[in-house]
């Protein structure tokens, strides 16, 4: 039998030991696809023991329309390097690879299997998925049921991309898999980080700032490249008014609102709740829901203490409701509250509003724990475009513009001080074309 001998970074020792399921997420340069590639490579060689049949594994991803985006290449080089061949039991084919004992290392799609084909990977006892961030629930519930051959494993190693996606949901939230082994990989935990990664490393330091802590410490993406408030979300870090914010007894507080409806498909209700003082504006919360009644978004400004602040509505908030014949405004001044409503700005609305927080932004401090959601929100809010004719269309109708719009809203509603004036924008950093 070949006896291997392979370093490993300690960093990934723990995932060296048998487990359900293993995850390794975080930065560029780590080496979690180098760890998963060899660690495969030495389980195959392993399986087949004296007399048993060889290992069948599964490499991985959401989409992969052809081999040049799996992880076969990598394995090939792993097997050059490891100077592993047929003698050992390894032959590569164009689309698969043989390993030991007639078993078998295939590179798949998970978006091309059903409920029908996916039962094809039963008896395989390897899965590893590259480049999980992708991964959708649906593909997850598929697969994990699927591979349940005695000690079979699921491997994952990803870049986080969002709280929210599935792989983080399920080995980074609260209730993670029983057993579940995951650990957090990033440049400075490879031994082997060469010269050219470290260049590519500072370039981003100095060239993309704003999306250095995503690529190389697997943070979230807090802002998109591109984004309206990327570099002003990155400013206001870096200056510190990105933390924690306490709210001023003696000060009112202001609600800006952007409005959803209570259909499934409904666009969400935003609020950012803030207070005016002096030439700051510090916001201190962040709410959002989708398809939820008045009643649900009044009750959470009860909840938090807020029954005493003022109301800011975009102009349609003073719209009657065609089925209930009541309007936002009616309905918050019904449950007691003062009620401000911004009017109808017309034409390019939505850059009156972009242009009124770039303005803004220098003066404005937010609470980092209590407005999480609503900073991804505006680090995500972007220009949809015209790929083919290099066009700007606008903003993009997405997740993040309900946010944004109820930011917007705040930053028009805002009056300097007597005697103050706002800065002019900078349109070399605006990002609005």
């Amino acid at each position: 039998m070949t006896t291997l001998r392979i370093k490993t970074a300690r960093v990934f020792v723990p995932l060296l030991e048998p487990s359900r399921y293993k995850g390794a997420w975080g930065g560029r340069g780590s080496g979690k696809s180098h760890f998963f590639a060899e660690k495969l490579i030495e389980d195959c060689l392993a399986e087949p023991g004296e007399s048993g049949m060889g290992m069948r594994a599964v490499c991985i991803r959401e989409v992969q329309k052809d081999l040049a985006q799996s992880s076969k290449l990598l394995i090939e080089t792993k097997l050059q390097t490891l100077g592993l061949g047929e003698a050992d039991g390894f032959k590569v084919f164009r689309d698969v690879i043989q390993t030991p004992g007639d078993g078998l290392m295939i590179f798949k799609g998970m978006n091309d299997y059903t409920a029908d084909s996916i039962k094809s990977l039963e008896g395989f006892k390897r899965a590893w998925w590259e480049e999980a961030q992708t991964a959708t629930s649906h593909s997850l519930n598929l697969l994990r049921p699927t591979l349940r051959a005695d000690g079979s494993e699921l491997w994952f190693s990803w870049n986080p991309r969002r709280k929210t996606d599935p792989i983080d949901a399920m080995l980074r939230g609260d209730q993670k898999p029983t057993g579940a082994v995951v650990i957090k990989a990033n440049w400075r935990d490879n031994p082997w980080f060469t010269k050219e990664l470290e260049q590519e490393r500072q370039d981003c330091v100095r060239m993309q700032p704003d999306q250095y802590e995503h690529i190389w410490e697997g943070g979230y993406v807090s802002v998109v490249d591109g984004a309206y408030f990327a570099a002003d979300l990155t400013k206001a870090r870096a200056d510190g008014r990105i933390g924690r914010l306490s709210a001023d007894p003696l000060m009112s507080l202001r609600v800006f609102c952007d409005l959803g409806g209570t259909g499934a498909r409904s666009d969400a209700f935003a609020m950012w709740v803030a207070q005016f003082i002096g030439r700051e504006v510090r916001v201190l919360d962040y709410y959002e829901a989708v398809g939820q009644p008045l009643a649900t978004h009044l009750q959470w400004l009860r909840d938090k203490g807020y029954d005493k602040a003022g109301i800011w509505l975009p102009h349609d908030g003073e719209t009657q409701d065609r089925i209930n014949d009541v309007s936002f405004e009616g309905a918050f001044k019904k449950a007691g509250y003062a009620v401000t409503v911004i009017p109808n700005q017309g034409k390019g609305a939505a850059k009156k509003r972009i242009e009124a927080a770039r303005r803004l932004f220098p003066s404005i401090w937010f609470d980092e724990v209590r407005c999480d959601a609503g900073l991804a929100a505006l680090g995500w809010y972007h220009e949809k475009k015209d790929e083919d004719r290099g066009l700007g269309l606008g903003p993009d109708h997405d997740w993040s513009s309900h946010g944004a719009d109820a930011f917007g809203l705040m930053c028009v509603a805002y009056k300097p001080p007597h005697g103050s004036a706002l800065p002019p924008i900078n349109y070399s950093t605006a990002g609005i074309v």
